[in-house]
């Protein structure tokens, strides 16, 4: 399996506290980082963890409240201040444009590189941006604003079967590399052998979702299943008690999310974004009792913290 790391940046709600800033995670994936939502502070977060500014070419924006966008103007800022050249793509929905445009008009900086803004309309999920071995899907969600969620979806190639090739007279070597990339190859008879007379199925890839901010979506976790999603990544700023203000303020609880990750028949589930007021032991201890009483689901529940790396291998056994 390719290198895979989780690095939760900052895993608090609106207002940051003393354990938790405000909300930004890391995906690293084999020499990629991917940074999710970049909350105040994110950059200096960093410095306690393995993630450079400089790696990170990718920017995805769940929505534009202040929590999760804050802390673009710095990085965008540290980035120029370290000479970097390389192109930054950041996705997010309608009005990014108009933050990361407000953001190069803060002071004065050397941001020089290129930044390109890929505003993000759609009512369906729908694929942001692909590479030959990964997509990110933006999944529409219900945050009072315009709100996505993200998935990263990891795209295996079908696999050969090399004895059946033998068989059939392919000549070991380049020849068995075109067939795997789906092109056809003659044989030693001088015979055409097409890809899908030797090639397998391919293996499941990964799949990685991040719910960002909302009300609990049904929806959302049927199409998860569909992906084979592995782990998700699901706010639940309340405990189970606080269902009426979570519903006021359009966001999940623990028990929200856990019927989420159920319905995607997940193996993780890890929540964050979780508010201020369990700052305070007597409430966080509230928070944990909640989540223990989910603990026959069938999959792992973490609270996410500050500044944890997690390993996709080890998290998935």
């Amino acid at each position: 399996m390719m290198i895979m790391k989780l690095i939760f940046l900052g895993t608090g709600a609106a207002v940051p506290s003393k354990n938790r800033n405000h909300i930004g995670i890391a995906f690293k994936f084999g020499g990629e980082v991917f940074l999710f939502d970049c909350g105040e502070n994110i950059q200096r977060q960093m410095l306690f963890t393995e993630v450079s500014p400089m790696k990170i070419n990718h920017i995805f924006i769940t929505h534009l409240h202040g929590d999760h966008i804050l802390g673009i103007p710095g990085l965008l800022q540290s980035m120029g201040f370290f000479g970097r050249e390389k192109e930054l793509k950041i996705f997010g929905p309608e009005g990014t444009k108009e933050v990361i445009e407000n953001s190069l008009k803060l002071g004065a900086h050397y941001i020089e590189f290129p930044i390109k803004v890929y505003e993000i309309y759609a009512k369906e999920p729908i694929t942001v941006y692909k590479e030959e071995n990964y997509e990110i899907i933006a999944y529409p969600t219900e945050h009072g604003i315009p709100s996505y969620a993200y998935i990263f979806k990891e795209i295996k190639k079908p696999r050969l079967d090399i004895e059946k090739a033998k068989k059939l007279g392919v000549k070991i070597g380049p020849d068995l590399k075109k067939l795997k990339n789906g092109e056809p190859v003659k044989n030693i008879h001088g015979e055409i052998v097409k890809p899908e007379d030797v090639l397998l199925p391919p293996k499941k890839g990964f799949c990685l979702a991040y719910s960002g901010d909302t009300i609990p979506l049904e929806d959302f976790g049927n199409y998860l299943k569909t992906l084979g999603c592995d782990i998700l990544i699901h706010e639940a700023t309340f405990d189970d008690s606080c269902k009426d203000i979570a519903v006021e303020n359009m966001h999940s609880t623990i028990g929200d999310a856990v019927n989420i990750a159920k319905l995607a028949d997940v193996k993780v589930l890890i929540l964050t974004h979780i508010s201020a007021r369990y700052d305070k032991d007597e409430y966080f201890n509230i928070y944990k009792e909640n989540v223990k009483q989910y603990s026959n689901e069938g999959f792992n529940i973490i609270i996410s913290e500050d500044l944890k790396t997690y390993d996709i291998k080890s998290l998935l056994g």
